[in-house]
């Protein structure tokens, strides 16, 4: 939900910009026709063509008009309709007010301003009745050229049309050209924070992926995440183990709540390296207890080793820590092996946990198991038997199950040392013995008892 809400953050913003550019772009053409409209209007003049003013007068009322009453009510629709709309027809009732398509220097090329804009502005399929009226206008434009007379008889002369020609072409050309300029570096600046948002977003994913993995199991979070519903497995072999901190209880009435925190969170920061070290998952802590099983994802075959060696390094390091020690702390700890059905629970904290009669017995042998103890039901000690050392077994009464046989993990065993190169079967039944060796009898190399120094560079004579 996270990345999906961060998801639309984003495209949110970059819609907002995508309608902030669209709006000044219009504005930006509109401002750039009034002033050409003006600018034409005066270079006509001052070349002597007396032509009528109404139609630029009322061009430039209009579109200041519709800006003005933009800029107060901020309907854009409108704004766009009415600025499209002057860009179409003006050139054409302006050209037609000159004369033709010659005489007035092919003022109905501005036109195609139109179309071109609606593109920019609201969209390449709201810019195709705009596009069709463009031609519509062009072609009856040359349909009235071919009745009305052209050149001389209405007063423009032919170098007068030329020159107009081109500066409507470079005109028009370089509006296009400044709109569409303007219109790509604004797209390129919003692909660029489109980008940044983009990174900001990962890395807000990858820290939700992150809390989720150290929330859940690495393969019930991607499981999660691909689909939302319950989960719940059946796992017929799994070793559950518990570990219980011994006086932490007492201990937490005596020490400062933050001091407390403090200390249990180096313990479970420890046990958290341990279970990664051992390819184990921590299911929960509850209170100073903590929960970890082997053999969930069924990629490891020797769940019940490893959970024996964390076991067994667990109670090496509560044991042999200074601070742990000076408070008298110790652990207990049970371990159990069978079947557990393994799920997600909760629908806003989300719990992964297990639950079945090994659960149970691993619990109950904690609670029996004394300080600085390793407590393991019969199937885990049918696994671990011959490669670690157990105590005589013994039963117990475990609360709910009645008599129980359980062993004590003591440690592992050692590999047996090698034999020496020449064993007794060897040396025909033969023994040998040595008398103690003693370097302070070998004699010393001296003139008088005839030994003399050995000197590794000289040759060593060959015996015949």
């Amino acid at each position: 939900m996270t990345s999906l809400s961060g998801w639309l953050e984003v495209n949110t913003g970059v819609l907002d910009a995508q309608d902030r550019l669209r709006r000044n772009l219009l504005v930006f053409a509109c401002a750039l026709m009034s002033f050409s409209v003006m600018l034409w209007l005066a270079i006509y003049w001052l070349m002597g063509l007396k032509y009528s003013t109404d139609v630029p007068l009322i061009y430039q009322l209009i579109s200041i008009t519709s800006l003005v009453v933009y800029l107060k009510t901020g309907n854009f629709a409108v704004f766009r309709f009415i600025q499209l709309s002057l860009f179409l027809f003006a050139p054409f009732v302006m050209q037609w007010s000159i004369g033709t398509a010659v005489t007035s220097s092919g003022l109905m090329l501005w036109a195609l301003l139109a179309p071109i804009a609606a593109v920019v502005v609201a969209g390449w399929r709201e810019s195709i009745p705009w596009f069709v009226a463009y031609i519509v206008l062009t072609v009856m434009s040359g349909v009235f050229d071919y009745f009305l007379s052209a050149g001389e008889q209405n007063g423009v002369s032919m170098q007068a049309v030329g020159v107009f020609f081109a500066l409507n072409f470079a005109a028009m050309s370089s509006i296009l050209y400044v709109l569409l300029r303007h219109f790509v570096l604004e797209t390129e600046r919003i692909r660029l924070q489109l980008g940044q948002q983009h990174e900001l977003l990962i890395q807000e994913q990858n820290k939700s992926e992150q809390l989720l993995l150290n929330v859940l199991p690495p393969h019930i979070a991607h499981r999660l995440k691909d689909k939302q519903g319950l989960i719940a497995d059946a796992h017929p072999d799994v070793t559950v183990m518990f570990a219980d901190i011994v006086n932490f209880t007492q201990l937490s009435e005596q020490l400062a709540p933050e001091r407390m925190v403090d200390l249990l969170n180096t313990v479970f920061s420890w046990l958290d390296s341990f279970s990664e070290k051992y390819g184990l998952e921590k299911i929960k802590t509850i209170g100073d207890a903590y929960m970890v099983a082997g053999g969930l994802t069924g990629g490891n075959k020797n769940n019940v080793n490893n959970v024996a060696d964390m076991a067994l390094e667990i109670r090496d390091f509560v044991s042999n820590h200074p601070e742990l020690s000076r408070y008298n702390l110790g652990i207990h700890i049970g371990i159990a092996t069978g079947p557990v059905v393994a799920g997600v629970i909760g629908t806003k904290r989300f719990i992964y946990d297990l639950w079945g009669d090994t659960v149970n017995t691993a619990s109950r042998l904690t609670d029996d198991a004394v300080m600085d103890h390793i407590l393991v039901d019969k199937s885990t000690y049918a696994r671990l038997r011959q490669d670690y050392q157990f105590d005589a077994p013994r039963m117990t009464e475990l609360k709910g199950k009645g008599k129980v046989e359980v062993y004590e993990l003591l440690k592992k065993k050692r590999e047996a040392p090698k034999k020496d190169a020449i064993t007794q079967r060897e040396m025909g039944g033969r023994t040998n013995k040595f008398t103690a060796f003693d370097p302070k009898k070998i004699p010393q190399p001296s003139p008088s008892n005839g030994f003399v120094t050995f000197d590794p560079t000289e040759p060593l004579p060959l015996k015949e």
